[in-house]
């Protein structure tokens, strides 16, 4: 297994990083990316999220970490179904991360005591082995600049038996759905995305990414070279988001 594709996709084709870029991009549409994540899944997002997380019940989760927070979604969910010790939300984007502390700010003194978020670069996270129970990474993936690296930092983070859960948004295989999700996604969704957030390539950055990313197999593959073990995957909604789990050797 080579290079993922997706790696070679950036924002905005510049000379910078896919990592810069994307800090960019979250800065850039951080005020709108809450009302267009509602939008452009209608509403499904949190469906897709509680199933995702309804997957690490029966697992140790007094510490979990959320990598690509945004702006806190996960964080808040994982705060109200598991009642963890301790969220940690780490996301690239100080325009992400402004919002989700402003949500924080209006949570009971209890989730505010649960909940923490920083700043910080996924491919290089700041804490030692072994540090948490479980980690999570909603829509994040495939804005890794090295993804097979950020796997491995994942799981460098986990500790022994914990689950690592990934929510990634995929093109479904029925060829009939494909071409609505074509339609849709290729279509309506960057021509909506320009008008709410003013970003020009935002939202036509997603579909591409989305296309060149593992999806299914390719992605357990590569989460076991990476290091974790019992690698497997489930499909929502006609196969327009996947949901990935895999354990800590």
């Amino acid at each position: 297994m080579g290079t993922p594709e997706v790696e070679k996709i950036t924002p905005y084709g510049s000379e910078e990083s896919k990592t810069g870029q994307v800090e960019q991009m979250f800065d850039s549409i951080a005020g709108a990316y809450d009302f267009m994540n509602t939008a452009m899944t209608f509403g499904l997002h949190r469906w897709w999220r509680n199933r995702a997380l309804s997957r690490l019940r029966g697992v140790p989760h007094a510490d979990i970490l959320d990598v690509a927070t945004g702006t806190g979604d996960v964080a808040f969910a994982l705060s109200r179904r598991l009642a963890p010790r301790s969220v940690v939300g780490v996301d690239l984007s100080a325009g992400m991360l402004e919002v989700a502390r402003r949500r924080l700010a209006e949570q009971p003194e209890e989730v505010r005591r649960r909940i923490t978020f920083e700043q910080g670069d996924s491919l290089h996270l700041r804490f030692a082995d072994a540090s948490f129970d479980a980690v999570t990474v909603a829509y994040g993936v495939r804005n890794f600049e090295h993804l097979e690296e950020g796997l491995r930092e994942m799981a460098r983070v986990l500790r022994p038996g914990g689950t690592l859960c990934v929510v990634e948004l995929s093109v479904p295989r029925n060829p009939l759905v494909r071409a609505g999700y074509n339609l849709y996604a290729k279509g309506i969704i960057p021509m909506v995305g320009r008008m709410v957030s003013g970003d020009s390539r935002a939202y036509t950055y997603l579909p591409e990414s989305i296309a060149r990313t593992p999806q299914r197999g390719e992605m357990t593959a590569l989460m076991t070279r990476a290091g974790l073990s019992d690698a497997s995957w489930r499909s929502l909604t006609l196969g327009v988001v996947t949901i990935y789990t895999a354990t800590k050797r």
